[in-house]
């Protein structure tokens, strides 16, 4: 239900997906009045879920339907979701890679049972993932910050280890070198799949810090799935929102700055090129220029299925797993990866797929369940994705034509009409490389300060960028508390005993 704000309110948000509520969140619970503001009929951006109409009784995930970085990054951490009702249950195996000609490689919770079945590399997955794992937390510290400050975790004796094995793994899987110190093709396809999770050509550095930090989660936390759809962990939110005072308005289309209410600080959860935008001729030159040269990414192309019963994985085992990335051996990855880069939307495209029934049987009704899935494509591109998806499944689980019931096809270039943040597909909010993950959206000191009239931009395009993780929005929260309400110390996140409101959602 929508609510109007006052005539005049501390701070406005423009958009709610994580990041514009994790903002919103951390800013009301400092005692500020804040106001959201949605252009969709329905709150989450990325993040929501909902009935398309396919079966009675199936929702599915728009967007966002794993996810490995909701329980272990910092803001959500504290926030503590479990403590709210939300139950997100992490599978047994987090990540499955099928292959043609050889037993699929699996990612299991368990990294000494994941070694076990790597052959002469579970030693080196060992070595690498597991110890990673181990200090879960401080890899995710290093991954997750502002990019324009020293990570506390840098300050700790465990960081002599970590952070120069982290670093080697980057280097090591986001370069040519990439195939040491795997020798057997299982290894490398099972984290080269992961690297998939960001688009871009491989190997390359971005792509490897990815494989890197979500590789590590997965035998830490693991990639969880919420029960009931990603919506669960955007309901969590507005309601500890308005515990807080907070308020949400949506269906409130914000064109230019003139569309948002008066405000002593405004955060724009919108790509880069949009807050350029939304604010013509009001920030200085330089940066309105730096904002609109933000260079958006190729695309994801999405298919919705609904099927009869669980897909009939060759290898039973890839069924056991959260998410599949079907894409071959990691050459025909990185030859396909090539191939959307070039703008050719190829036959086998690099896949993600996930059956949320395996840890929430809940999503099954009267014998039909919803299958997610994503295929890589050009930016724009606006070809129907339905049959080359269904191909790739069909490649590495037989039969699985004859269980689909109904399907819905979302082209990379309409992504756009069921989330505005998603130009031309990209997910990312930009092009996906090392600079640009560094200096994103532009390699100013604050990438978050917009003007000195209280903007600022909190969305994906900022550091640490794509990710249901909620940092984009405390890093830009932090500063707007600092700079423009003078409070230097960050609100407890962390439930409030006593508001009934936030103990389910």
């Amino acid at each position: 239900m929508s609510t109007s704000p006052a005539a005049e309110t501390d701070v406005v948000v423009v958009g709610s997906g994580p990041n514009g509520l994790a903002a919103a969140v951390t800013l009301a619970r400092a005692g500020l009045a804040v106001h959201v503001l949605e252009s969709q009929e329905t709150i989450g951006g990325g993040a929501r879920t909902l009935d398309l109409g396919l079966a009675p009784g199936i929702v599915h995930d728009l967007c966002s339907a794993v996810h490995p970085l909701a329980l272990a990054s910092p803001f959500f951490a504290e926030f503590d979701l479990a403590a709210r009702g939300v139950r997100a249950i992490a599978p047994e195996a987090s990540y499955a890679q099928p292959l043609d000609d050889t037993p699929a490689a699996i990612a299991w919770r368990d990294v000494e049972r994941t070694a076990d079945g790597l052959g002469a590399d579970g030693p080196a997955w060992r070595a690498l993932l597991g110890t990673l794992s181990r200090d879960q937390d401080l890899v995710v510290e290093l991954a997750l910050g502002d990019k324009r400050s020293v990570p506390s975790a840098l300050l700790t004796p465990r960081t002599l280890r970590t952070a120069p094995l982290f670093g080697a793994l980057v280097a090591l899987q986001g370069t040519p070198a990439w195939d040491l110190p795997f020798r057997t093709e299982r290894a490398r396809a099972l984290l080269t799949g992961v690297a998939a999770h960001a688009i871009g050509q491989l190997p390359s550095l971005a792509l490897g810090a990815t494989a890197s930090l979500l590789g590590t989660i997965a035998h830490g936390v693991g990639w969880p799935i919420p029960v009931g759809g990603s919506q669960a962990i955007v309901d969590a939110l507005v309601a500890d929102l308005r515990a807080h005072g907070g308020t949400v308005t949506s269906g409130h289309h914000v064109r230019t700055w003139r569309d948002v209410p008066p405000a002593r600080a405004v955060l724009l959860d919108i790509p880069a090129p949009a807050a350029a935008d939304v604010l013509t001729n009001r920030l200085p030159r330089p940066l309105e220029a730096m904002l609109r040269r933000v260079p958006h990414g190729d695309g994801a192309a999405k298919v919705d299925f609904v099927l009869s019963g669980p897909v009939p994985w060759r290898d039973p085992d890839v069924g056991r797993a959260g998410t599949q990335h079907l894409g071959g051996t990691r050459a025909e990855m990185a030859r396909t990866e090539a191939e959307v880069a070039s703008g050719r939307f190829p036959d086998r495209p690099l896949t993600l797929v996930s059956d949320p029934a395996v840890v929430d049987p809940g999503r099954v009704r009267d014998g039909l369940r919803p299958l997610w899935a994503y295929a890589h494509a050009p930016a724009g591109d606006r070809t129907d994705p339905t049959e080359r998806v269904t191909a790739q499944i069909e490649r590495f689980a037989p039969g699985f034509r004859d269980l689909v019931v109904a399907s819905r096809a979302v082209p990379a270039a309409e992504m756009i009409h069921h989330n505005p943040a998603l130009v031309g597909g990209d997910i990312s909010q930009g092009r996906v490389t090392m600079a640009r993950m560094i200096a994103r959206p532009t390699p100013l000191p604050d990438p978050y300060r917009l003007d000195r009239t209280g903007w600022y931009l909190c969305s994906s395009a900022t550091p640490p960028g794509p990710g249901v993780h909620g940092m984009a929005g405390l890093h830009a929260a932090s500063r707007v508390l600092r700079s423009e309400f003078g409070i230097r110390e960050l609100p407890s996140l962390a439930p409030t005993p006593g508001r009934a409101q936030e103990s389910s959602v």
